[in-house]
């Protein structure tokens, strides 16, 4: 099957060309015939699965029957990131249609979105903060929404938006289309769904599961040791593009640093940068002028951003979803990729549970010529990168970190583990998530 059996509109078809999209993905083909009929969608996918087209061909063609000039799209998404990605892709797809976006979201100024939204457009790509923002000075009028699309619902939801969502659904035309786009589904998830959509069709394609071009190992190490070690790591990788995830914003920012003065072209990515700075992180990532991207889990998600030939987590990720989406951004389109986690005797809980979530155990590795013996400082002089706690985790993610992992688990680890008593530290407040985005 190819995009040419949808019958969709000439102007749309000649985007789909150009853009050198061929034969649907499977989220693709599954999601379409439905959207294009104008049924509500509950879609699950693996990151990387090519969903934005999902919705926003249906979207396109939908539009380009009715008025211009007055908002009848709304696209919802955690994060300025997605919404720019998302406008990339409306702006591509809809290039000879004449369908206009705008972009609404936080860290930039009011007024050009402000300028934008009065002049007339026809889709809305916002995070919630700032939609309700304009909401509230009256410059964001949805009573003309046709087809409303909340993207990573699940993201959403860790990050504290679905009250500020569920606010937005009151401005929101009841008698619309709906897509809901999860990569899973907690419990407050599925209560939005039931409350917002109706009848929707349900597209699961496959379970969220690590990609299968990605291989996965772990490399044990001391916590203060772990940034030698990826110092010491780093320049044996080869010349491709890595991501490096650090847990908390302060973190990311440090190790960029240290990255720098070590001779890496190297960019952060985290939400004590201005849009403007993040935007140019990515920019120089995406076009190979900086090879190593530091960034919080705002960059784990949904990002499209070709060519990533590692992801290394010098952070271990609170949850087996976080790992799967901060690993899903290599390994993308048929490529392969490589995925290291540097892990201390303290994350063997979250250990265990990523192990089940592979389906098996990780092999751990070692550097030939690293020297693991070095004693840690004295707290006077201990280096930058000493332990920090953990963000503190739901119920969700308690459960997950109560799964089983297989038993397969190296002797060395779980000596080490054994002798510093294990576990995982108390968390600082979520609420520090939620300003990531």
């Amino acid at each position: 099957m190819t995009f040419s059996n949808y019958d969709f509109d000439p102007r749309i078809q000649r985007g789909i060309d150009a853009a050198g999209y061929t034969s649907p993905t499977p989220v693709q083909a599954a999601a379409l015939p439905p959207a294009l009929a104008g049924r509500d969608v509950i879609g699950t996918a693996q990151t990387g699965t090519g969903k934005t087209a999902a919705f926003v061909l249906p979207m396109l063609q939908r539009l380009l029957a009715g008025p211009r000039g007055r908002t009848r799209a709304l696209i919802v998404t955690p994060t300025r990131e997605l919404a720019e990605q998302i406008h990339d892709a409306i702006g591509a797809l809809g290039r000879h249609t004449g369908i206009r976006s705008a972009t609404v979201y936080g860290g930039v100024g009011m007024a050009p979105q402000e300028r934008a939204l009065r002049q007339g457009v026809d889709i809305v790509v916002a995070c919630p903060g700032r939609l309700l923002d304009h909401i509230d000075r009256g410059t964001a009028r949805l009573g003309g929404v046709e087809v409303l699309v909340l993207d990573e619902a699940d993201q959403m939801f860790d990050m504290g938006f679905l009250p500020a969502v569920r606010r937005i659904l009151e401005h929101v035309p009841a008698a619309r289309q709906t897509m809901l786009f999860s990569a899973t589904f907690p419990a407050e998830v599925d209560r939005l769904a039931a409350a917002v959509l109706t009848r929707p069709e349900r597209v699961a394609v496959g379970a969220v599961r690590p990609a299968t071009t990605v291989s996965h190992a772990l490399y044990p190490v001391a916590q203060h040791l772990k940034s030698p070690l990826l110092l010491t790591l780093l320049p044996r990788l080869g010349a491709g593009s890595v991501l490096v995830f650090a847990r908390t914003r302060h973190r990311a920012g440090r190790l960029a640093q240290q990255l720098g003065r070590a001779g890496h072209k190297v960019a952060a990515l985290h939400g004590d940068r201005t849009q403007g700075q993040r935007q140019a992180a990515l920019d120089g990532f995406r076009a190979g002028r900086v090879q190593v991207l530091v960034a919080t889990d705002i960059a784990a998600r949904g990002l499209d951003v070709e060519g990533i030939s590692h992801v290394i987590n010098f952070d271990v990720p609170n949850t087996t979803d976080a790992y799967i989406h901060r690993i899903g951004r290599t390994g993308r389109a048929e490529r392969l990729g490589d995925a290291f986690t540097l892990v201390t005797p303290d994350d063997t809980v979250m250990v265990k549970a990523i192990e089940r979530a592979v389906g098996r155990p990780i092999e751990r590795l070692t550097l030939d010529g690293f020297n693991y013996t070095v004693p840690a400082p004295a707290r006077a002089s201990q280096p930058n990168f000493r332990a920090e706690p953990a963000p503190t985790r739901g119920r969700r993610d308690a459960v997950a970190a109560r799964v089983q992992a297989p038993r397969a688990v190296s002797r060395p680890l779980a000596a080490a583990v054994a002798s510093s008593g294990g576990g995982s530290r108390r968390g600082q407040r979520s609420w520090r998530r939620r300003r990531a985005a």
